[in-house]
């Protein structure tokens, strides 16, 4: 694991363990109910931090002869389970606090700790999404930000990202429910907020499961490598046609690679194994995290009636991976 995904979970880790510790003083001090909900929040954050810390250390470990290709997807487990905790702890905590505050209000005592408390928060939750962000945006290069996110295969990173940036909106919903309850008297406003908290929990929670669950079920790599290999296996002058790549996310550091090539006919064996070495080689050098490249000697007519099985829509008529 890179050393920036594990930068940006320590800073949320450290980020996170102080304000709820701040928040659950001033939820006790107060009695608002979003400020409790913003502190379970946080809490979570918190424990989600420390599962994707074990996560990273898990998947770092080197291949064994039990795992040949790593512990990669270590880290897309933990980062499924985060997205549970923050859906059934986060969301559910938040709904509940909210819809007993609005059965029983309760008027809010010295509102003036919960606005130093949320004005601290947002200073500690802005400082661990600046840097959650700037990660990001240095790995997403220039594709869009909902394609960056698609595309990603580093779960820690964008984790931390929607993990704080739930952070940020709960606050904002929070300090807009104090304000209205203070400014109405109506204590209910502070419920309808800790509602609102939970809505943003859920959906954060929904949109992890589902890019970490492909993740974690095994998703192609990116576009870029399966070109590239593609690219390097069909300009060596040995390969009469490399007709496609199929590929897999191991983790985010790791990927499995098959190549399907027609070598030409009056190549002996030694020189299509001195073919495959150039191949690995160069694939190595642009692409290191392409852990392991299987070359599978095949006509570019038998890999299309293959892979129409599966896939008709990426080969062209004449039989190549329109990839």
């Amino acid at each position: 694991m890179a050393g920036s995904g594990r930068m940006v979970v320590v800073a949320a880790l450290m980020g996170n363990a102080a304000v709820a510790a701040t928040k659950f003083v001033a939820a006790a001090f107060t009695g608002s109910s979003a400020m409790l909900s913003e502190g379970v929040h946080s809490l979570v954050d918190t424990a989600n931090q420390v599962l994707m810390l074990y996560g990273i250390r898990r998947a770092a470990r080197p291949p064994d002869p039990s795992h040949p290709f790593g512990d990669g997807r270590e880290l897309y487990f933990w980062a499924f389970i985060v997205a549970l905790m923050v859906f059934a702890l986060g969301a559910g905590i938040s709904f509940y606090e909210g819809l007993a505050h609005l059965r029983h209000p309760r008027e809010m005592a010295n509102p003036l700790v919960n606005y130093l408390v949320l004005g601290a928060s947002l200073m500690f939750e802005g400082v661990t999404w600046f840097i959650a962000l700037r990660s990001f945006r240095a790995a997403k290069g220039k594709r869009g930000w909902i394609r960056a996110f698609r595309d990603s295969k580093d779960a820690s990173t964008f984790t931390v990202l929607f993990e704080d940036t739930a952070a940020m909106a709960g606050l904002l919903i929070a300090l807009a429910g104090i304000v209205a309850t203070q400014v109405t008297g109506d204590p209910r406003y502070d419920g309808y907020a800790s509602l609102g908290i939970g809505v943003v929990l859920a959906i954060t929670a929904i949109l992890l499961a589902r890019e970490t669950k492909g993740l974690l079920l095994g998703e192609l790599a990116q576009r870029q490598v399966v070109q590239d290999i593609l690219r390097i296996a069909g300009d060596d002058p040995d390969v009469r046609c490399a007709n496609g790549v199929l590929t897999q996310q191991l983790g985010p550091e790791s990927i499995i690679a098959a190549l399907s090539a027609d070598f030409h006919d009056a190549l002996t064996t030694p020189q299509i194994e001195a073919c495959v070495m150039r191949i690995e080689r160069a694939v190595q050098d642009e692409h290191p995290d392409v852990t392991a490249l299987f070359v599978k000697p095949q006509t570019a007519e038998t890999w299309a009636k293959r892979r129409l099985r599966w896939d008709p829509d990426r080969v062209t008529p004449d039989g190549i991976d329109a990839g």
